[in-house]
C-alpha cells in the first residue's frame, strides 16, 4: 500500500499549482485547442508534469496513464498504474468557472484501489480507498439512494425531450465532478453516451462506489482499466436503486450511438 498522507499531499500541491494558474483567481493563462472544441492549458501540461514525476517516484512500480501524456502501451503489462487528469474540466478552467478537478487514481490489477479528486476553486478534496468508504474535506459520504428514476436529479444544462421525466441540477464541466455528485447525494443519476477515456473516471467512480453509488458502463457491465484502449463506451453512476431502470431508458440511444 503506498503512504496515503503523501499520496494526499501531492495531489493537493498539484491543486495549488493548478489554482494559481487559474483565471478565475485573475492569472494570465495560455490555452489552445488540441482539436476542434478539445481545449488544453500551460496549466494542465504543467501540472501533469509534477504529477508524473511526484507519483512515479512515490511508487516507481506503477505504470503512467495520462490525459496529457502519449500513451506508452507497455503500460498494459503491469498490475499497478496511476491513471491521471491533470485538470478535468479544462473548458471551466480556461473559462474562469470552478467546474474542474486534478483526478488520480492508482488502479491495481484493473480496479481502483485509491483515488483523489482536488477542486480548489470549490474548495472540495474527494477521497477513496477500496473497501474503505469515500470522503469529502475528510467527512464521510454516502450516496443517493433514490428508488424511483421519475425525478432523478441529473446534472444537465438542459434535458432532452425523452428525458423530460428527470430534473436537472448544476452541470460542472468535469464529468470527475459530476460523478462526485452523485456521491454526495447532490444527484442522482450521471450518464454518458459517447466514448470516454479511463483518466476522466478512474478516481470519481471509485469514489462514487465507496460512497454506495452503482457504476457501470452505458450497458450496465463494468468498468475496466488499464485496457489496450483506455476507452469506455459511457459511465452511467447512480443510486443503485434506479440503476436497472438507467439501463433501460438508455438503452435505444446506446446502440444507436455506440
Amino acid at each position: 500500500m503506498i503512504d496515503k498522507a503523501r499520496f494526499t499531499q501531492i495531489v493537493r500541491e498539484a491543486g495549488r499549482i493548478a489554482h494559481a494558474r487559474w483565471p478565475g483567481a485573475g492569472h494570465a493563462l495560455s490555452s489552445w485547442d488540441k482539436s476542434p472544441g478539445n481545449p488544453v492549458s500551460e496549466a494542465d501540461l504543467e501540472v501533469d508534469r509534477f504529477l508524473k514525476r511526484e507519483l512515479l517516484r512515490l511508487l516507481p512500480s506503477a505504470a503512467w496513464l495520462s490525459e496529457e501524456t502519449a500513451d506508452d502501451k507497455r503500460r498494459t503489462r503491469s498490475g499497478l498504474i496511476w491513471e491521471v487528469d491533470p485538470i478535468d474540466g479544462t473548458r471551466d478552467f480556461v473559462r474562469g468557472r470552478s467546474g474542474w478537478a486534478v483526478s488520480v487514481a492508482l488502479v491495481s490489477s484493473g480496479r481502483p484501489l485509491i483515488g483523489m479528486l482536488v477542486a480548489p476553486a470549490r474548495r472540495e478534496e474527494w477521497c477513496a480507498v477500496a473497501g474503505q468508504g469515500a470522503t469529502l474535506n475528510d467527512a464521510p459520504l454516502t450516496a443517493s439512494a433514490r428508488k424511483d428514476f421519475e425525478g432523478a436529479r441529473v446534472p444537465a444544462d438542459h434535458l432532452q425531450a425523452e428525458d423530460s421525466m428527470l430534473v436537472a441540477v448544476e452541470k460542472p464541466n468535469s464529468i470527475a465532478l459530476r460523478i462526485a455528485m452523485v456521491a454526495d447525494d447532490r444527484a442522482d443519476l450521471v450518464a454518458t453516451l459517447r466514448w470516454g477515456f479511463e483518466w476522466d473516471v478512474a478516481a470519481a467512480t471509485l469514489i462514487a462506489r465507496e460512497a454506495g453509488a452503482q457504476v457501470s458502463d452505458a450497458f450496465g457491465r463494468p468498468l475496466d482499466y488499464n485496457k489496450h484502449d483506455p476507452r469506455d463506451f459511457g459511465v452511467l453512476v447512480c443510486a443503485p436503486g434506479i440503476h436497472e431502470a438507467a439501463v433501460k431508458h438508455l438503452a435505444k440511444r446506446a446502440e444507436q450511438l455506440r
